[in-house]
């Protein structure tokens, strides 16, 4: 059980605002010269090598320079700001399989990749398929071009790669979710509270056999002090669908919708423009992220597309019970991983998540 009876401010470098990642940016860095030349010489070592996603490791993409620069990451993601942003990679000079490559072994420096769907796909895509995930349940956001509302991923880490920018929108943004508790200690400790006690969420076609279609779930919970957050609004809200989960209360729904406000308030939501060649990385804990909406191109070939890396840290592997249940259906899918998809046209016929 939570412990909910004396909630503490937090204290960590994942309390941020917009201006303390102004003032130091460290948090976000180019690619040199050097950096780019030793990312391709590991991709040319592990062509020799034979080796494709997913059997690629550090062994085989060596990055000896590089390598500490991403434990530095790392670190950052564990212990400190919770987002990172790495500019400069020369996608449009590559193959989109050279681009996925590089970035899946980048991540393999940060942690073990987990497997995105129940196809087993361990590098994912973002990418407009026409779903509308608030209309089908088993749609997912990534398959849309709506807007996404601030929330989490199920793993410790999501990274983003921008192959290709949309034709106008889809911002990225980042807020605290560790500032956000801060906030709302102060200004509404009473709803606080509320987000430390269950909340029954909807597990939209993910449960494993013989479990229910929901599972109980704080927002935020105290493990081993540190507070880890968890927070998609619209899976708490969709698992009313079912007559037997307990209807939300009004504090409930009001504790939800002030955390949500404040995420979108200018002090605290940074936002960033995606541009080929970025990539994101951001710890689901301490960091909630969204996207706005965004109008695409018609060519296939042109529209918005980003990959994406589900990763688990090993400096995050003691974790709440309450996650247990979503981390075993994950673990599950990683049993037989598929090797990535660049095919466009393949793309468009993926009719499920």
């Amino acid at each position: 059980m939570n412990a909910i009876v004396d909630i503490e401010r937090l204290a960590t470098d994942a309390v941020w605002e917009v201006s303390t990642l102004e003032e130091d940016s460290s948090w976000a860095f180019e690619l040199s010269a050097d950096d780019i030349a030793e990312l391709r010489q590991a991709l040319a070592h592990a062509k020799r090598l034979g080796r494709k996603v997913p059997d690629i490791d550090t062994s085989s993409f060596p990055l000896p320079k590089l390598s500490e620069r991403l434990s530095q990451v790392r670190r950052e993601l564990v212990d400190g700001r919770a987002v990172v942003l790495i500019r400069g990679l020369p996608v449009a000079e590559m193959s989109k399989e050279d681009a996925g490559t590089i970035f899946w072994g980048v991540g393999a420096y940060l942690g073990s990749a987990a497997a995105q769907n129940a196809f087993g796909d361990v590098l994912g895509h973002v990418w407009d398929l026409g779903k509308d995930f608030k209309k089908d349940t088993s749609a997912r956001g990534y398959q849309s071009r709506l807007k996404l509302s601030f929330h989490t991923d199920a793993t410790d880490v999501v990274g983003l790669l921008c192959l290709r920018a949309a034709k106008s929108g889809g911002l990225s943004s980042v807020v605290s979710s560790a500032a956000l508790h801060n906030a709302m200690l102060e200004q509404r400790p009473d709803l606080l509270k509320v987000l430390y006690q269950p909340f029954t969420w909807d597990l939209r076609g993910e449960e494993p056999p013989g479990h229910d279609p929901y599972v109980s779930l704080p927002v935020f919970v105290r493990h081993n002090g540190r507070v880890f957050c968890r927070f998609i609004r619209s899976y708490i809200e969709s698992a009313q669908r079912f007559p037997e989960v307990p209807r939300l209360t009004e504090q409930q729904k009001e504790a939800l919708a002030f955390m949500e406000s404040l995420a979108h308030e200018d002090r605290f939501r940074c936002n960033m423009e995606f541009a080929p060649g970025d990539m994101q990385f951001v710890m689901n804990y301490s960091v909630l992220h969204s996207r706005t909406a965004y109008e695409d191109y018609e060519d296939l070939d042109r529209k918005r597309h980003l990959l994406r890396l589900w990763l688990f840290l090993p400096e995050l592997s003691d974790r709440p019970a309450a996650y247990s249940v979503r981390n075993k259906v994950i673990d599950s899918w990683l049993r037989q991983p598929r090797p990535p998809i660049y095919d466009v046209n393949e793309l468009m016929g993926v009719a499920t998540h």
